[in-house]
């Protein structure tokens, strides 16, 4: 090794060194702050968000809070004076923001956004199973491998058992802090890229248009908040025109950023992680195509040695290897199981995963045309992002990421041709942080260009200032309203307990504590090693319960066998005797039920199943399965009436 490159490599060592450590005492802070934060809200009998203003009322003093220590950093990184001091006030008020802002409006609750309703069901179901054992199984079948990513609900889990708490009671705190902790790792990311005030300003936007538009889906969200400032880091690794074009000695530190977001990605949201990799990609081929440009001009003006066209691409290719390397073996740690699986037997037959198309994914999202303060923050991003495209790195990597959006829309829409999607309408989110950021960058740069016009008269940075302060406590203020459903749901769901939040008298939910206890007195065994067969599948979202058959086949493992289970499930209502059914439980294909959780009908018990119907919107048609009493009428299984719900326990 030369005496040059071991020094770069000392260099990249240091750097990655002190910018790993950073992000590890920034994320100390982060889990500091929103831990306190959360503690401190559930110390208070608050009343219900849904019908008294008072917490809607402390989450905006809260946010002025938070938004006051960010502008106290950014001052003081402006007046280049006591920079640690700095930031820790960066740090402790983007993560107070992200705690306030969450936490607040959910202090009078145990739920997280969206309850246990809609798509958070089947979500709290994985932190379940995932918070009972730490082996990487399926969130709803017994003996299979999980099919969905599950790096966040694996830390959700250790999250769980650290603080002896259940999964679903652990979703709202852990979510939270998570989004706290990506916040400021956005944060301290953005500064190693960018001027340190202005990476609070972008850091501080893109976390406010997250929390409003990402913060349901809690796994995603901290890849939305990273995504941005990882491009500008990927670019960076991808394009070097100050380089020879045979170099490869540089950008390996932007190599390795990129490779572990990727990597991460693919373990916590594989949707996130496709579009990533296809942004990255795309960078790759539009720096190549730059470095045979830049190729070409050398060659006509004759000034110097002409690279091959290999060499000129060669570093770029290189480069891409590495990320794809890293991040691959990362993916592999929570890949590995289900391909293994798939590999050796396993046919994946029932993934309709894809199967939806709502509104919003046949339509290109246009949010810079809305009459809105985002749809302004937008218009100026995008107006940004086309004037300074030609001149700013920074505008490259994010117009590259916007194209790359618009393009997976298109392809979307495209494939609804053969019969599936590639769920582009779940992409918003990451839109908007592209766009608000390029917005902060065109807001700031904007400011500057007037400041210089008229004179650098103090008044106009004054006045930019306090308009920007003005427009983020406005847009700040109104993301409860944003999230008002979500919030809503929390509180009028019934909670693992059997309470609901809004005191309001609670559902059948309040039953499922007496279903487990009767459950482990019958069988005698641990929920994990037993499958229920129900249509409640809530009570598998609160109670590590394996299940013979997921609500729809959308969030099916698709070696789980949805459409051929369903018809079993219908088959074995037409049977005619219990000694049929005991026949043919006994013969079934898959590992059959243990135990039967039923809705009471007369004198049948009732399943209400789900099937796909895509490209149908609503994609899901309900419909039910009705069992005679009279099956189970034999000493082989054991039947419990409770409250609405009927137990019926298989003897071994």
């Amino acid at each position: 090794m030369s005496e040059e490159s071991g020094g770069r490599g000392a260099m990249l060592g240091r750097r990655a060194g002190g910018a790993l450590g950073e992000g590890v005492l920034a994320g100390v802070v982060a889990v500091a702050v929103a831990g306190i934060g959360l503690v401190a809200f559930s110390t208070v009998h608050w009343p219900a968000f849904n019908s008294s203003n008072v917490t809607r009322a402390l989450t905006t003093v809260g946010q002025v809070v938070a938004l006051a220590l960010l502008v106290a950093a950014i001052v003081l990184l402006r007046m280049d004076k006591w920079p640690w001091v700095a930031k820790l006030l960066s740090w402790v008020g983007i993560s107070t923001f992200v705690t306030v802002t969450l936490g607040m409006p959910l202090a009078a609750t145990k739920l997280y956004l969206l309850g246990l309703s809609v798509d958070q069901e089947f979500r709290t179901q994985f932190l379940t199973r995932l918070t009972d054992s730490a082996a990487l199984r399926d969130m709803n079948y017994a003996d299979l491998p999980s099919y969905y990513p599950g790096g966040w609900f694996w830390m959700g889990g250790r999250f769980a058992n650290l603080l002896g708490m259940t999964g679903w009671a652990a979703f709202k705190p852990f979510a939270i802090i998570g989004i706290a902790v990506a916040a400021v790792l956005a944060l301290v990311l953005w500064s190693k890229l960018i001027r340190a005030d202005w990476a609070v300003a972008v850091a501080t936007a893109t976390t406010a248009v997250t929390l409003a538009y990402g913060s349901p889906e809690a796994y995603s969200a901290p890849l939305v908040l990273l995504i941005a400032p990882v491009l500008v880091l990927a670019w960076g690794a991808l394009y070097r025109p100050a380089e020879p074009a045979a170099s490869t000695a540089g950008g390996w530190g932007a190599v390795l950023g990129t490779g572990l977001f990727l990597g991460v990605a693919a373990t916590f949201y594989t949707l996130y992680f496709l579009v990533a990799v296809f942004a990255v990609g795309l960078m790759g081929v539009v720096a190549a195509g730059l470095a045979l440009r830049e190729r070409g001009m050398t060659r006509r003006s004759k000034q110097g040695a002409v690279p091959g066209i290999w060499q000129a691409v060669w570093p770029i290719l290189l480069r891409l290897i590495g990320i794809g390397v890293l991040s691959g073996l990362l993916a592999l740690t929570v890949w590995l199981p289900y391909l293994w699986k798939m590999l050796t037997g396993g046919t994946a037959s029932s993934g309709t995963a894809l199967h939806y198309l709502p509104e919003p994914g046949s339509q290109l999202p246009l949010p810079m045309f809305d009459f809105s303060l985002l749809g302004a923050f937008c218009l100026l991003g995008t107006i940004w992002l086309v004037l300074r495209a030609g001149s700013s790195r920074r505008a490259q990597a994010l117009a590259i990421g916007v194209v790359t959006l618009y393009l997976w829309c298109l392809l979307s829409m495209a494939a609804t041709a053969a019969g599936t999607t590639l769920l582009s309408f779940r992409l918003e989110p990451i839109l908007y942080s592209l766009l608000v950021a390029a917005g902060a960058f065109g807001f700031a740069e904007g400011l500057r260009a007037a400041y210089q016009v008229l004179n650098e008269p103090s008044r106009v940075r004054l006045a930019g200032a306090a308009v920007a302060l003005a427009g983020a406590v406005a847009f700040s203020q109104g993301i409860p309203n944003v999230l008002a459903t979500e919030i809503n749901t929390a509180y009028t769901d019934t909670d693992g307990n059997g309470a609901r939040a809004d005191a309001r008298p609670p559902s059948a939910v309040s039953h499922y504590a007496e279903i487990d206890a009767a459950l482990r007195e019958q069988t005698g065994r641990a929920p994990d090693q037993s499958v229920v067969l129900t249509a409640d599948t809530s009570f598998l979202s609160i109670y590590p319960y394996f299940g013979f058959q997921a609500l729809t086949s959308h969030y099916a493992n698709p070696l789980a066998d949805f459409k051929p289970r369903a018809a079993e499930i219908k088959r074995w209502s037409t049977l005619k005797s219990p000694q049929e059914l005991i026949d043919a439980l006994a013969h079934c294909p898959w590992r059959a039920p243990d135990a039967f959780l039923f809705r009471k009908s007369g004198n049948e018990y009732t399943l209400r199943l789900a099937e796909d119907v895509y490209p149908n919107d609503p994609n899901v048609k309900r419909y039910t399965v009705a069992f005679p009493r009279a099956l189970f009428d034999d000493p082989h299984f054991r039947v419990t009436d409770i409250g609405p719900f009927t137990l019926v326990v298989a003897q071994r």
